[in-house]
Order: C-alpha cells, then structure tokens, then sequence
C-alpha cells in the first residue's frame, strides 16, 4: 500500500523515536564531513553510522576522528568493497541491535540533501516506510546526464509494471523505516547488491502488506569522485526484477485456473 506525501516544511516529529541514518561510504572522505553536518543541522539528535568499505582514501579513519568528539557518529568498518546491499544489511543489524526506532538510508556524496530528511522520518507518523522520490509530484534531479536520468526513469517503470507495485521510484535509496518492518523482513535471505537492493527492500515491504509512502526530493549529481554504477549492477537488477515478475504472474494464474497449485 503506498500513501501521498505528508508536506515540506517543519521539524521531524518525535513520536518516532530515536533515528539512525546509515551511510555506506568508499573514497568519500571529501564529501561525507560536509554531509554530515549538514545532517546535523537538519536532524540535530540523528545518529549516524557510516559502514566504510576499507575505502583506501581513508574515509574510514576520518570517521574515527570524528566519531571521537561526536558521540552521534559511529564507524562499522568491512575490509573489502562487498556491496551497497552488503553494507545496508550490516548497518540495519547494527542499527536494530541498539534498538533504534527507525532506520535511514543516505548516501554519503550529497546526491541526497540532508535537510529532506525530516520530511522523510516525518512521514513515519502514517506509514512504515517513507521513499525520498525523484519522481512524485514536486520531486526533481539537476544535474544528471540525460542518459543517467533515461536509465532511472526506464528501471522505475519498468520494476512498476512488472511487480505490480504502486511505487515511483522504488530505486530510491533515500528513505526510512520503521524499525518493525526491518525486523520482520527476512533479510538474511537478501543477496542483492548495488540497484537492486533498493527494489527488494520495498518490494518486500510491500509484499508483508506494509504501508509505503513517497516523499519529494531534490536529487543531486554528484560534483566530486566517481559513480559507483556498474554494468553488472545493472544487469543485476533486470534479471532479478524479471524473475520476481515471472513469480508473481505465476502465482496470480495459480489462483485464477481452476485446480491450479496455490502452494
């Protein structure tokens, strides 16, 4: 079930309880300072945890010198780049071990803008998940190469109409969950990796009949270091997004023919 944006404007209300946004990071020691003070500024009591891939500009070790004066900065640090999926997952297992109340996504390049981010855990007051969306009403993208903006918009419509789920831009990964909805999907069944962890993760919370809202954003190219967008990612998530497809039809003409299999 998806829902309709709740506004812009005002502060996050603090009846979702304590927030932590989860930053995967590699090589962006120039950017993640800026970004998270800009996060500070719009969500003063967030907690942060930024999951460092080894990234070998020493993103990782700037983490530690500022986790060290900020108690609401924390570094989980892996040895190797394993994923965007890989990170998120580690961070949510972090994140729900601590028993926080809701869980954000952010990237660390300043493609998404912190100050969004208040409506995002706002929207936690009538939905389970709140999508930060390019593609809703009031949303838009600057500076994105037009075959980079092509891309998404074909993935977004094509992941709509072949898993039935009512969600502009369930590629997104700016948003926010309930606590609830993580502990209850099975996510140690989550192999996805870069693209494509982003549907199945809504996907899944739309398959477990939770309540998904879309939220307007500005989303920002990137204006130092490099896309971590990759051929295979993308590969990644056509071939899944069409098996999930398959599977669903399948399932939907096992309960329409007569003496069909519903198991």
């Amino acid at each position: 079930m998806t829902g309709a944006d709740p506004g812009r404007g005002g502060q996050s209300e603090q009846t979702t309880g304590r927030v932590l946004v989860v930053i995967p990071t590699y090589n962006e020691r120039s950017s993640l300072p800026t970004v998270l003070d800009r996060l500070h500024g719009a969500l003063p009591e967030a907690h942060v945890l930024v999951v460092d891939d080894g990234s070998p500009d020493g993103t990782g070790d700037l983490v530690d010198e500022i986790a060290a004066v900020d108690a609401r900065v924390s570094a989980l640090h892996r040895s190797s780049k394993a994923g965007l999926g890989a990170a998120y997952l580690a961070g949510f297992a972090w994140g729900l071990e601590r028993s926080y109340a809701a869980i954000a996504e952010m990237d660390a390049d300043g493609s998404h803008a912190p100050e969004d981010l208040p409506r995002l855990v706002r929207g936690l007051t009538t939905a389970d998940m709140v999508i930060g969306s390019r593609y809703v009403r009031g949303g838009r993208v600057v500076n994105w190469p037009k075959h980079r903006e092509l891309l998404s918009h074909t993935a977004n419509r094509y992941s709509k109409v072949v898993l039935g789920a009512a969600v502009n831009d369930i590629t997104s990964g700016f948003r926010v969950y309930r606590r609830a909805v993580l502990e209850q999907l099975d996510l140690h069944r989550v192999v996805s990796r870069g693209y494509c962890f982003q549907i199945d993760l809504a996907w899944r919370a739309v398959l477990a009949g939770f309540t998904v809202t879309e939220v307007a954003i500005t989303f920002t190219e990137r204006s130092a270091g490099t896309s971590k967008m990759s051929s295979d990612i993308l590969a990644e998530a056509v071939v899944n997004v069409t098996r999930w497809g398959i599977r669903r039809r399948a399932a939907q003409l096992r309960r329409i023919i007569p003496g069909g299999n519903t198991r």
